[in-house]
């Protein structure tokens, strides 16, 4: 892990200022989240990928290799979103997500999942499967990236919050997450309080029916947000349960897929 570390390291002060999907706080949060739910043999076959750090140390990882000058990791870029048009029917999502170029989003998952279950996957390859892995499951719970392709998941939608310029997709990566002020470990305990049933609840279906939850949260997204608008303390209200929804969400799948895994 000694050269994942070194680029971590690197990464993180080229990119500090930058917001990326969910945000540094918004991966941690998932990635705490997940951590609180993993069975004991998922714990200890991530402890033998990771050592004794945990997930939320690793989760931004994928977004800090954005900035890389090499080009080893440019083509990860596309990992990490599925831009589609509004489909107003699950199966015709189904249809939509399988027809797009790969790699994307929903492809990309599956097959990180497949490289972990592999015996014969290296460990080296195993600890970058796992970093992406993370990162990118946290990826499907943030609606803008399964938003449109038109607008580029929200990005091409310019809006002021509390007097500053953004867009769309930066105002849900990190801006609503970074209003409330809370640390990733305090944002995780307030939001990780479902029961087990509810938990199980949250966790069932599949990697399909979650691109489509989050689609349509991102076509709710849309309907109640006004381009070229200035927004403050009304849209954190307007959204505030359905942020604290989507984190806790990827938190809690993102915990079901690894333990599926190990």
């Amino acid at each position: 892990m000694k050269n994942l570390k070194l680029a971590l390291i690197f990464t993180f002060l080229l990119v500090y200022n930058f917001g990326y999907s969910w945000g540094t706080t918004g991966h941690r949060v998932v990635a705490e989240i997940a951590q609180h739910h993993l069975s004991n043999k998922a714990k200890r076959n991530i402890k033998k990928i990771f050592g004794d750090e945990p997930m939320a140390y690793w989760a931004n990882w994928p977004d800090f290799v954005k900035s890389d000058t090499t080009g080893v990791w440019k083509a990860s870029s596309a990992w990490h979103y599925i831009n589609i048009d509004k489909q107003d029917n699950e199966k015709d999502f189904d249809m939509a997500i399988k027809g797009q170029p790969a790699p994307n989003l929903y492809t990309q998952i599956q097959i990180l999942s497949a490289q972990l279950k592999d015996d014969k996957t290296s460990v080296k390859d195993k600890q970058i499967a796992l970093v992406f892995l993370i990162h990118l499951v946290g990826d499907l719970s943030q609606p803008m990236h399964t938003g449109r392709f038109g607008d580029l998941g929200g990005n091409k939608i310019k809006l002021k919050f509390f007097g500053q310029d953004t867009n769309l997709h930066s105002l849900w990566d990190s801006k609503l997450i970074d209003f409330t002020q809370y640390s990733y470990t305090e944002f995780a305990n307030v939001l990780d309080v479902k029961t087990p049933e509810e938990v199980k609840q949250i966790q069932s279906g599949t990697l399909e029916d979650w691109l489509y939850d989050s689609h349509q949260k991102a076509t709710y997204i849309y309907a109640n947000t006004v381009p070229d608008k200035s927004y403050s303390y009304d849209y954190n209200y307007k959204f505030e349960d359905l942020l604290e929804r989507q984190l806790l969400y990827g938190g809690l799948r993102l915990a079901k897929v690894l333990n599926d895994i190990f």
